[in-house]
């Protein structure tokens, strides 16, 4: 097996990243890739645990993009393979970060009106790391007893639309591309259903992308139907894009999914990587 989605809390998963690392190794995966969201900080942590684990690593990162009119889903980049992150990558990481926490402190205005307390303070200690991010509002909320679950913290306060929701900061698609490719790495498209895009559409945007630079798509995604990856699968090799797959890893804060598997609970192949030349070479 492999996996090139994870996370770490570095950003919002649960374990560490050399914690991640050892457990990829006890579930016998051949390759992982890190990819925290708009942080690059727990790469070094992650390549020195693999390398004590005899792993391939690939190290990557997921980054918030701007979305195109009339499309109300995510749209999530994966840089996969930044062995070289560049003087502008670095500039729009920080830009990213310093966006976050700007958000975050609204956020905490926002609950303020609301007869909410929550400190920053509180958030960083929920968080176990420097990374805040709405799944630890939701357990800061639960902990208060303002709420008693996820489900009904992101229900009530935290999903689009609702009271404490502000849109994370992004960067425009072409500099996401232009930063991940000037780093060493290949620009993929995350989990493309999560653009809620009907598939009327969806081939015409993956086309654009594509034309525009993109390198590759997320068909495999554990949010997905196994129909409908299969469907991105064929609509990725005809586009002559990579395909990849992950599991989207959080550790405890996301049960549901599993290590070195995706959708359907389809372990994913090391196979995959032969078809990327780019990262297999350097394993």
């Amino acid at each position: 097996m492999i996996d090139l989605h994870t996370h770490s809390n570095a950003s919002d998963g649960s374990l560490s990243p050399g914690d991640l690392i050892a457990f990829a190794a006890k579930r016998g995966l051949k390759t992982i890739a890190l990819t925290d969201h708009d942080t690059i900080n727990g790469l070094e942590q992650a390549q020195a645990a693999a390398k004590n684990h005899n792993i391939g690593f690939i190290p990557g990162i997921e980054m918030e993009i701007s979305m195109p009119e009339k499309i109300s889903g995510e749209f999530h980049l994966l840089g996969l393979g930044i062995n070289k992150p560049s003087p502008a990558f670095f500039d729009a990481i920080n830009m990213l970060i310093k966006g976050r926490e700007q958000r975050n402190r609204e956020m905490l205005n926002r609950a303020k009106e609301l007869n909410i307390n929550l400190t920053y303070d509180e958030l960083l200690t929920n968080s176990g790391g420097e990374f805040i991010g709405r799944l630890h509002f939701a357990k800061l909320l639960i902990k208060k007893k303002v709420v008693r679950n996820i489900e009904q913290a992101f229900g009530r306060f935290l999903g689009k639309g609702k009271p404490l929701f502000i849109p994370k900061p992004a960067l425009e698609f072409e500099k996401g591309l232009s930063i991940i490719r000037e780093s060493g790495g290949l620009a993929v498209l995350a989990h493309p259903m999560s653009l809620y895009l009907a598939w009327g559409k969806l081939p015409d945007f993956i086309k654009t992308l594509k034309e525009r630079g993109l390198d590759g798509i997320e068909a495999w995604h554990p949010s997905a139907r196994v129909q409908d990856c299969k469907r991105l699968e064929e609509l990725g090799k005809n586009s002559s894009l990579f395909i990849t797959a992950g599991s989207d890893f959080h550790g405890e804060n996301r049960p549901d999914r599993k290590l070195g598997t995706s959708a359907g609970g389809k372990k994913i192949d090391a196979r995959l990587l032969e078809a990327i030349p780019l990262l297999a070479e350097r394993l």
